[in-house]
């Protein structure tokens, strides 16, 4: 996960990042060192063979979203991020400053990930 603001990609500090499970249980809470990343978070997924010869009735990725909060930016939240065993899910995080967005103060803005064919 990678949290920058402006096309430059200039890294953001202390940006809140929260996983939270479909289940609503909270996975994980940290804050973007000065580089603007976090340490990897461990998700509990399903075996890697079913993500080889997936079952029809299993789905073989687990399911999480995520939030990002920076005081004086956009809002960011990832619905239904999926995250596959033994694969590292890298986010980026591109955060719009709300002085560049002068009506919308508590702006949030939502990206929704669409199911995997497989």
């Amino acid at each position: 996960m990678r949290a920058f603001t402006s096309k430059a990609q200039i890294p953001l500090p202390d940006v809140a990042i929260t996983v939270v499970a479909s289940d609503n249980a909270v996975i994980a809470m940290r804050l973007t060192n000065e580089s603007g990343r976090i340490e990897p978070i461990e998700v509990t997924v399903p075996d890697l063979s079913q993500s080889q010869t997936p079952d029809p009735g299993m789905t073989p990725f687990s399911v999480v979203n995520l939030y990002a909060r920076l005081t004086d930016f956009e809002q960011i939240e990832i619905e239904d991020l999926q995250v596959f065993a033994d694969t590292i899910t890298e986010q980026e995080l591109e955060m719009i400053p709300l002085s560049e967005l002068p009506t919308s103060w508590n702006r949030t803005e939502i990206f929704r990930t669409p199911a995997q064919n497989l």
